[in-house]
């Protein structure tokens, strides 16, 4: 509200008032503004929202990015980065300081990316993407290949073409996505979901050409390198040139310098397996016809030592009547043993029958239950002659009953004090008495102290 001032001609604001009309005015005339500076006392509460300052080498201005506005950020914002933003101002009536409320943010300056790809690597790093022990190792010689790439690059046509030229005839699935630009990142992450989700590959090829820093972008994004962790399927990273490395190089199970080097990791030449089983298959023939004959050797050596199969025959059948006698007699005594023991413990069961423990724990649980009963009626009676003194005790104590005897409560007005002693009130003075079945107002016209 404004108060006015006749005699001074002046309008006085509240602050909220003040803080209200400032807020309007900045926010008309600002509504949406680019801004660069230095992040300086970068903080993340519970709510998760950023809050940070941005400064130059002259001022500073509060700086706030919500939840919400976070999941377009490709690097992780800290003390002494430089910013350019896009946001609104905005003023915060409660405490009446103004502040840029960001939606957009991206690193600036000579190696900006770089440093984005530094921290997402060390990161990641420490979390143990990159560990050895996470690695899928590559199948010798995979049935079904597939491909995630620019379908329209030169790429793709180099990898098929080594790829048949080393092994004719293999299946080969191309996934299309983009390889940079907007999409280029949610493409990839879902191609490689599609995969994980088909499981009819036995190997994949993430493939694109060289490039620039900003090119390479897609395969230095978290979203691509924990979906690359999180394949079941071996992954090949083949991205840029030999000297290009991407965080997706880091996380996959192998990384191959180029797209035609990552074709010819993926699968062996034919004509080398072909002449490779040819060098086996002629080895193995040597050494069967080898052992062949030495088993051969040896058996006629053992043949001149065998002995008659009969006559063994013969101790195996005077060994086999002589271990079913043994049985016999041991099984006799063994089952007289436990018929012995099978008595005792009958004669035992029918000495301690449960009719009889059944029967006596019957007659004690009467008698029990003959005297809690009459415990019951007495108490019950105690009780009652106990309740019946309490009540006319309670009864002669009750201020109704004082009441409807002809007394009164006589109380001031309005602070309800008990009126005890006529001096306390004066007259005319309003007074409040309670009777038994109302109340009455009256007001004091005299008063007397005689008792």
């Amino acid at each position: 509200m404004q108060i006015s001032d006749a005699g001074s001609r002046k309008n006085i604001y509240t602050v909220s008032e003040l803080n209200a009309s400032i807020k309007n005015l900045i926010e008309d005339n600002f509504p949406f503004v680019w801004i660069f500076g230095e992040i300086s006392n970068f903080r993340v509460p519970a709510s998760g929202h950023f809050y940070f300052t941005l400064k130059d080498a002259a001022s500073q201005i509060s700086s706030v990015m919500f939840r919400g506005q976070q999941r377009n950020l490709k690097f992780e914002p800290e003390d002494g980065l430089n910013v350019t933003g896009m946001g609104r101002i905005s003023v915060y009536e409660p405490r009446g300081t103004y502040q840029i409320i960001l939606e957009y943010l991206e690193p600036s300056g000579a190696g900006a990316l770089q440093i984005a790809f530094e921290k997402l690597k060390t990161r990641l790093f420490a979390e143990g993407l990159f560990d050895e022990a996470h690695k899928i190792p590559l199948p010798f010689l995979p049935y079904n290949i597939s491909i995630i790439s620019s379908p329209s690059g030169a790429v793709v046509h180099d990898i098929l073409h080594i790829i048949n030229r080393r092994f004719p005839n293999i299946a080969i699935r191309i996934i299309p996505v983009n390889v940079q630009g907007d999409g280029a990142i949610e493409q990839i992450v879902d191609a490689l979901a599609w995969l994980n989700v088909a499981k009819d590959a036995d190997v994949a090829i993430l493939a694109r050409g060289g490039g620039s820093l900003e090119d390479l972008q897609a395969f230095n994004s978290e979203p691509v390198a924990r979906a690359i962790f999180a394949s079941e399927i071996p992954i090949i990273s083949a991205v840029g040139h030999e000297t290009d490395y991407t965080i997706s190089d880091f996380v996959a199970d192998l990384r191959a310098p180029t797209p035609s080097a990552a074709a010819e990791l993926v699968i062996p030449e034919k004509s080398e397996l072909e002449q490779r089983r040819k060098d086996l298959l002629k080895i193995l023939q040597i050494r069967i016809t080898n052992y062949y004959r030495y088993l051969k050797e040896k058996l006629n050596e053992k043949s001149k030592h065998l002995i008659d199969p009969r006559r063994k025959l013969e101790d195996a059948c005077l060994k086999v009547d002589d271990l079913t006698l043994r049985l016999n007699r041991t099984l006799m005594r063994r089952i007289l043993r436990e018929r012995q023991h099978l008595e005792f413990w009958d004669d035992r069961l029918g000495a301690n029958n449960p009719i009889y423990l059944f029967n006596e724990i019957k007659l004690k649980l009467d008698k029990d239950y003959y005297n809690l009963f009459k415990t019951y009626k007495i108490y019950i009676k105690i009780t009652r002659v106990k309740l019946q003194t309490l009540m006319a005790k309670l009864q002669a104590l009750n201020p109704l009953a004082i009441l409807a005897r002809g007394y009164s409560i006589t109380r001031t007005i309005p602070t309800k004090t008990v009126v005890k002693d006529p001096g306390s009130v004066s007259l005319n003075q309003d007074l409040e008495i309670t009777v038994a079945l109302g109340r009455l107002y009256c007001r004091v016209k005299g008063k007397s102290s005689d008792g």
